[in-house]
């Protein structure tokens, strides 16, 4: 029986959430209050995430996937057996999701280390388009053994559909007219211009099904094929999500985990923490913080609430790493403005030990080491950063994994997608949409010349001219 069909062992691994060190009792004045969260929208955020529930399509991707996880499985497999590297054509939820999930379950130098110990493809994810990236990933992988799998929902996003003309070229010039044993689509299931693409290179094709949006899209196709192919268990990371989607059922928000977060941080908001610090002590989950940025920056920076009426709202996401950070960031944590909330993530059992052994006896600043662990000492590390912080009057909480797999993954990943879905409730904004992002968009199709985008070019043309005086 597969560890996570044992409800013993799911409670085992169950993550948890401690709000301790947001709260006046423990930091002072500047802490919450029990009335501070009482006082937010909450009945009716609670009532909007029900009532809404069929809108947020991602909700059910733990649910009601088993056909589509079985086509990615079987495609996987394939792929392990052929091919040689994996290349992910992608920008933004496209990317960062399968960028994080690797890293947190893959080994750490997994693309460095040779193939009999790795047995599944190396792993690329091309998420910019600085052209000496591209040149750099072609230095380094074997066309002809390598599976493409170009990722974007709408076919229409310039960064992606530049790195597919480059590989499609390429992949023409290297097999010929049939270049679909070396190229996957994933994308909607009727619109846009890769699905053209797809049908006329006749591309296997994985949908991202209607109402998921980049960001909260890695637990479709999007991440779940990059993952599968690098032999991660898919099945044990949607049934984490499933659990925690039984648990953030609870409309009691000092039960839910992801609401008591929300909450929290949209009362930090209301006095003045307007950004958000998320460090992790484990390198594993290093790229958690990345695609937790874009999550929530991109779901709650907006002008307008629901009724036009402006709040520029808002909190800057800012990524750290235990303990690396401790050396550059926390001293701004402890002593400077009292404008951010920190959450750490720690681990309780590391997937390794590595004993500290005897050295320098005689010299006491490096001996008391010696004997220890460098899991006690990072655990002792996030410990005191957390009380120094705490001490100092700042706002943190704390989110502990029994340990890192797939299952404890699939359940942050999803607390985090509720939480800000939460959120963006008690805000009373629309956390679905981009508007920020389509004026960059719709700017740059202009400046290339996309046909349609005449009076957006012309707008630009009369923005005012930069003065050589304020050009040093």
């Amino acid at each position: 029986m597969k560890r996570y069909l044992d409800s013993n062992w799911k409670d085992s691994m169950r993550i948890r959430v401690d709000v301790n060190n947001m709260m006046s009792d423990a930091v002072g004045a500047r802490g919450l209050s029990i009335e501070e969260i009482n006082s937010l929208p909450i009945s009716g955020a609670v009532a909007a995430m029900h009532s809404k529930r069929e809108q947020m399509k991602w909700r059910e991707l733990p649910h009601n996937q088993e056909e589509i996880v079985a086509k990615i499985e079987e495609c996987a497999k394939h792929i392990q057996e052929d091919f040689d590297s994996f290349v992910v054509l992608g920008i933004g939820g496209s990317a960062l999701g399968p960028i994080a999930v690797h890293q947190a379950l893959s080994h750490p130098k997994y693309n460095e280390l040779p193939s009999f110990m790795r047995k599944t493809p190396k792993l690329y994810v091309e998420d910019n388009i600085d052209p000496e990236r591209m040149e750099a990933l072609l230095d380094v992988i074997d066309v002809e053994r390598t599976m493409f799998n170009v990722v974007t929902k709408s076919g229409g996003t310039s960064e992606t559909m530049s790195q597919l003309l480059i590989v499609t070229d390429l992949l023409h010039r290297e097999l010929g007219d049939d270049i679909s044993t070396n190229l996957i689509a994933t994308t909607d299931k009727e619109k846009g211009n890769l699905v053209k693409i797809a049908k006329i290179e006749n591309l296997t094709t994985f949908i991202v099904p209607d109402g998921v949006g980049g960001r909260f899209s890695e637990l479709c196709p999007v991440g779940l094929l990059a993952a599968a192919v690098c032999g991660i268990d898919i099945r044990e990371l949607l049934f984490g999500a499933a659990y925690m989607d039984e648990i953030c059922s609870n409309d009691d928000v000092w039960e839910n985990p992801a609401y008591i977060l929300a909450s929290m941080q949209v009362a930090s908001m209301k006095k003045g923490c307007n950004i958000h610090v998320m460090m992790p002590y484990a390198d594993s989950l290093k790229y958690i913080s990345d695609w937790y940025a874009q999550l929530w920056a991109e779901s709650l920076g907006k002008h307008y609430d629901n009724n036009g009426k402006e709040i520029y709202a808002g909190q800057t996401p800012v990524k750290a790493l235990g303990v690396t950070d401790q050396h550059s960031q926390v001293q701004l944590y402890t002593e400077g403005p009292f404008d951010k909330v920190i959450t750490f993530i720690g681990v309780d059992q590391y997937r390794t030990e590595t004993t500290i052994p005897d050295g320098y006896l005689d010299i006491k600043d490096v001996s008391f080491l010696c004997g220890h662990t460098q899991n006690e000492l990072i655990k002792a590390e996030q410990s005191a950063t957390a009380y120094a912080v705490m001490k100092s009057g700042h706002l943190s909480n704390t989110i502990t994994l029994p340990k890192v797999n797939a299952f404890t993954i699939g359940q942050l990943l999803y607390m985090f997608e509720v939480m800000t879905a939460f959120a963006g409730e008690l805000l009373g904004l629309n956390t679905f949409d981009q508007p920020g992002v389509e004026e960059g968009k719709n700017a740059t199709y202009a400046l290339l010349g996309k046909p349609g985008y005449d009076q957006k070019r012309m707008e630009l043309e009369s923005a005012p001219k930069a003065k050589d005086e304020y050009i040093i």
